[in-house]
């Protein structure tokens, strides 16, 4: 069976605790931002941080009743005073909020928590990619266009191209994770109200959030949608990588697989069977987060000031985009930090063609030793198109061609088919996406 990774952290973070504790937390910032402006006794401040509790349990118990969560979350707020014996002290709770006050701001700092999952998800992708592209950076394999073999790569540049558009993708994530770093507490349609701009700046910084400098009952929904396509460009990658892996697997192939453990089976009815089925899972789960990106656009248009139809949506998206982009993180970090690479395989499949793969160089070569390149391409496809059809040594007929002989000697031939020619710049291209020559 493939080890599992059940990520405990991330679904702790969306668990109805922790979503009415940041809540909690909201209220509490706004109570002492507002004593500290005289607005709320500082008693009251003091005493609601001291006592105020409440359970996902009873809040769900409340909402049965009234309809409305943010109603039974106060209500639930308010009967933990009573508890406390400081009852009086809950008239002071949600003074000049109002219900997506509480909910948008408490949202950010449920995102923030899980953002720093998936930013660290990305560093470690980021880490494991650089480690085995230097490991593999010399190891000759071939490069394919259109799935058909083209010509000589290694594998490390395969994995640094991959490094590249992670790093690509933390940047991306990181700005969009920025922007909805931001909580709002102006009131049921955005003017302040009830309760001032500098009320919410004090709000939010005790927060550890940014003010956002405008907003209707509800931030602004382009926040949301860019930072679930930030999470489906991720996703992307990772399916990138998987569907690489998913294809060097093939049985004809065979030049890098995923990893198997002992004991695993891959078949109910074949034992011989090693499928890559986590690859399978990562592609098939970018699909799920790509749709999400559709409704998280639509979330953007609502009525006037403030509807609710994005708040259900975002119930599903925002949980279940970071969850599975998290746990797509470390199926993929397991993946590329086990794989199974065979040089071997790699090195036989760069024969497999009898020479083909040179063509392109060959023809550069004969143009350069002053044949018309137009009957150069002609020469060399013709004898490339018989080696393919009949399976024949393409090097061995070009090396028998008159025509080409009087244009290259023997060394020149071999010169043309020469693998290190495709490869002289590898220590360039990882310089430029590393900095560095080496690891």
């Amino acid at each position: 069976m493939i080890e599992r990774y059940t990520r405990p952290e991330m679904g702790r973070i969306w668990s109805e605790d922790n979503k009415y504790k940041q809540w909690l937390e909201v209220e509490l910032a706004a109570a002492e931002a507002l004593a500290e402006m005289g607005q709320v006794p500082e008693d009251a401040a003091r005493l609601l941080r001291r006592h105020a509790s409440v359970t996902a349990e009873r809040v769900v118990e409340i909402e049965r009743e009234v309809k409305h969560d943010v109603i039974a979350f106060t209500t639930a707020v308010a009967e933990s005073m009573r508890g406390a014996g400081a009852e009086e002290t809950s008239r002071w709770l949600h003074y000049g909020l109002t219900s997506n006050d509480i909910v948008d701001t408490a949202q950010a700092l449920l995102v923030r928590q899980a953002s720093e999952l998936i930013e660290r998800g990305v560093v470690e992708l980021s880490d494991v990619l650089k480690r085995r592209a230097f490991e593999f950076k010399y190891t000759i394999q071939i490069g394919r266009t259109h799935g058909i073999h083209a010509e000589p790569i290694t594998f490390g540049l395969k994995l640094a191209l991959w490094y590249d558009e992670a790093q690509r993708n933390l940047h991306r994530f990181r700005e969009a994770a920025t922007e909805m770093r931001v909580g709002k507490i102006s009131g049921a349609v955005g003017t302040f109200g009830h309760i001032g701009p500098e009320a919410e700046e004090r709000i939010c910084a005790r927060l550890g959030l940014e003010p956002a400098p405008i907003a209707s009952q509800v931030i602004s929904r382009d926040r949301h949608a860019n930072y679930v396509s930030a999470l489906a460009l991720l996703a992307a990658t990772m399916e990138k990588i998987a569907l690489e892996v998913r294809h060097l697997q093939r049985t004809e192939v065979r030049e890098a697989e995923e990893p198997f453990a002992p004991g695993q089976k891959g078949s109910s009815a074949m034992p011989h069977k090693r499928n890559p089925v986590t690859c399978e899972q990562i592609c098939g789960l970018a699909r799920v987060v790509r749709s999400n990106v559709q409704a998280a656009f639509e979330d953007i248009a609502l009525w006037h000031e403030r509807d609710i139809s994005h708040s259900s949506v975002e119930r599903i998206i925002l949980p279940d985009s970071t969850t599975l982009v998290d746990y797509m993180l470390a199926k993929t970090n397991w993946l590329v930090a086990g794989l199974q690479v065979s040089p071997e395989r790699m090195q036989r499949n760069l024969e497999l063609t009898k020479g083909l793969i040179f063509s392109g160089q060959l023809l550069l070569d004969l143009t350069s030793a002053g044949m018309l390149r137009e009957e150069a391409y002609k020469l060399v496809q013709g004898h490339a198109m018989q080696s393919w059809e009949n399976g024949t040594d393409f090097r061995a007929a070009i090396a028998s061609d008159p025509e080409v002989r009087k244009h290259l000697n023997p060394d020149q031939i071999a010169e043309s088919f020469a693998v290190p020619r495709y490869l002289v710049n590898v220590d360039r291209i990882f310089e430029r996406v590393f900095g560095i020559t080496s690891n």
